[in-house]
């Protein structure tokens, strides 16, 4: 019971303390007269992402590869299949030109590039591995991304939108460094706090850190872009709800798998090369979903198969 609770507040921590760090570093940037474009392109949107980073990490640190390989494509799965399922049944996704043409093939490039990188095994028969000059061209992808995004709001394409009013509200420099501080430790006692007790209850339950990342670790880190993009489809803003989990996907692999692999190389199981492709097949199904018909939109019924799908892999993943 213990491991149940110490994993709670773990995510807490975890959302909670990306949240301060957010505000807490949007003031600094808004004091030295960054403009919002930039803060939202930039701060607000690595922080969104920054407890799978934090997870990722702790997870790789400690000897955990699966957890955290798991924890990016568990995440990316439950983006795609549970959060736009549940944004369609709300109320059906209409789709920007820029989310088919752009986004959504970033993000299959994205899945495309995991696969390719992760599957060693395939090509040279050697173990496979997510390693340090593979991190490297993420991290390469991820700023041609950045790059874009950045040119399309300069444009006016990209509208950062009411999030990031929201977050570039001014402290004193005294309390935005607090915020900055504090948030950063919650994030990384909160991660640690998810690392160990994710570890142990797998270890319980005659599970792998693989399929605990790709479950319990997952969902967690993922609560915040659920709660952003059910409150848009509520308020009819469909088109934010799936950019929403579109770009978390980019940044997902791009930029946390990224980051973990160049700070300490990933062995990569079979296992998890199945789910890879996985999330691969899930993100062309959603492309095809886009693309179909003249509304170009997820209707509530393909909402519907999404989640059905979803539940489908889990049980595999408990079956495995």
């Amino acid at each position: 019971m213990l491991n149940y609770i110490i994993l709670i507040i773990g995510f807490a921590l975890l959302i909670a303390g990306a949240d301060y760090l957010v505000k807490g570093a949007s003031s600094i940037a808004k004091k030295m007269n960054v403009s919002d474009l930039i803060i939202g392109l930039t701060i607000v949107s690595i922080g969104t992402s920054a407890p799978e980073l934090a997870v990722n990490i702790l997870a790789s640190m400690d000897g955990s590869a699966g957890m955290a390989i798991g924890n990016v494509i568990g995440s990316n799965l439950f983006n795609f299949l549970v959060i736009i399922g549940i944004s369609a049944l709300i109320k059906p996704i209409s789709l920007k030109t820029s989310l088919i043409k752009v986004e959504i093939p970033f993000a299959l490039l994205a899945a495309l590039a995991l696969v390719f990188l992760a599957g060693d095994r395939f090509i040279d028969g050697t173990p496979g591995m997510i390693s340090r000059s593979d991190g490297f061209v993420l991290l390469l992808f991820f700023s041609i991304f950045l790059y874009y995004i950045f040119l399309q709001a300069r444009k006016g394409d990209i509208d950062p939108g009411d999030a990031v009013e929201e977050n570039t509200r001014t402290y004193s420099t005294l309390l935005s460094a607090v915020m900055v501080i504090g948030g950063t430790a919650a994030l990384v006692y909160g991660g640690d706090l998810i690392v160990k007790s994710a570890s142990v209850l797998a270890k319980q339950w005659g599970m792998s850190d693989t399929v605990i990342g790709l479950t319990i670790v997952a969902v967690g880190t993922s609560l915040p872009e659920l709660a952003t993009s059910a409150v848009a489809a509520v308020r009819g803003n469909s088109d934010i709800a799936i950019g929403n989990v579109v770009g978390s996907n980019i940044f997902n692999i791009f930029m946390i798998l990224g980051v973990s692999s160049s700070i300490l190389p990933l062995p990569f199981a079979g296992e998890s090369m199945a789910d890879a492709v996985i999330a691969l097949l899930v993100t062309i199904l959603v492309l095809l979903f886009a693309l179909r018909g003249k509304s170009k939109s997820i209707t509530r019924s393909e909402g519907a198969i999404l989640l059905l799908i979803y539940v489908v892999y889990v049980a595999y993943l408990l079956s495995r």
